[in-house]
């Protein structure tokens, strides 16, 4: 599964991100080969070589050999269906930059992986070599040592969301979308990140998009439950109110209940957790174990790998069979 599969049910936002990742067969996403600048030379070619490497053409609208070398240089780049991008920089247009990197003679093509330069060459180039020198990119990218670029890029991605870094968040799960448009992490990624941002009107359309058997997979279980969550959330009351109605009656389990569905929309998970262990603790029958059906739909949107969920399910199994 896809995004150009769900992009009917992408916002204009979430589109923009993942939006180029909807063609079909081999043609790589549309954004695979741009020209670039100085001001934006880190993004597109040292942060993006860190899930991909880049080529970059140095190039000048005079220069003879250029206009050979280029569309060479873009088929070569074509041919590996997006496992490389090609920018192009016009050093007539970005001299500071092209002095920055001594580039003396054009054309001169530069290769980055994982934000350094790691080969390259000057001059014209037959189709041949420039095919070697791209299959040589390749075959080094996917043997270097450590983690691949897009594990790398997936575990930048996780970083940053679990930093509040939202757009970055997304941004890096697109690049890894460019790569594998069928990555589940990935496809998670761009819907949690929507989440995230309180965008819980395009993440569940992102969801509805998906193929039955792909919301089941584990990847996706955990926003399944965050949705269904945001839902419930929605018509949550005051936090001070409820506080105030569980204080005046220790006993009102639906005002406590309910209290425990404003804290967690307002991001305090132990304080939710705790309320509704509460209700537990004083009356584990009530509302057909409400409390701890909605206790366990807090858990399943953690994530079992949270140390959250895991301390609130062993005061969960305490409660229960002490």
């Amino acid at each position: 599964m896809g995004p150009a599969a769900i992009r009917d049910g992408l916002g204009p936002s979430m589109e923009t991100i993942i939006g180029a990742n909807g063609s079909g067969g081999d043609q790589p996403p549309a954004d695979v080969i741009k020209d670039s600048d100085t001001a934006n030379f880190g993004k597109d070619v040292v942060e993006a070589s860190m899930a991909l490497p880049v080529i970059v053409d140095f190039w000048a609208p005079w220069c003879g050999p250029c206009k050979q070398l280029g569309p060479a240089l873009e088929k070569a780049v074509r041919g590996t269906g997006g496992a490389v991008r090609l920018v192009k920089v016009n050093v007539d247009e970005n001299k500071s930059l092209a002095e920055q990197l001594r580039i003396q003679s054009i054309p001169a093509v530069y290769a980055f992986f994982q934000g350094q330069p790691i080969d390259g060459f000057v001059g014209a180039q037959g189709e041949s070599q420039i095919k070697a020198f791209v299959d040589r990119l390749l075959k080094q990218s996917v043997g270097a040592p450590g983690p691949s670029p897009l594990d790398q890029a997936l575990e930048q991605a996780q970083a940053a969301l679990d930093g509040g870094q939202h757009g970055a968040a997304s941004a890096l799960f697109g690049q890894v979308l460019q790569a594998e448009p069928d990555n589940e992490t990935a496809l998670a990624g761009v819907i949690r990140c929507a989440l995230a941002a309180g965008d819980t009107a395009d993440a569940q359309k992102m969801f509805d998009a998906l193929p039955a058997e792909t919301r089941d997979k584990s990847a996706f279980v955990t926003i399944k439950a965050a949705l269904e969550l945001a839902e419930q959330e929605a018509g949550a009351g005051s936090v001070s109110e409820l506080r105030a109605q569980v204080e005046r009656d220790p006993r009102n389990h639906q005002a406590r209940f309910d209290l425990a569905l404003a804290l967690h929309a307002e991001g305090r998970r132990e304080e939710a957790a705790e309320e509704l262990l509460e209700i537990i603790r004083r009356d584990r029958a009530w509302n057909e174990e409400a409390a701890r059906a909605q206790l366990l739909k807090f858990l399943e949107a953690w994530g079992p790998g949270d140390p959250l969920t895991q301390d609130t399910r062993r005061r969960l199994s305490s409660l229960l069979f002490s």
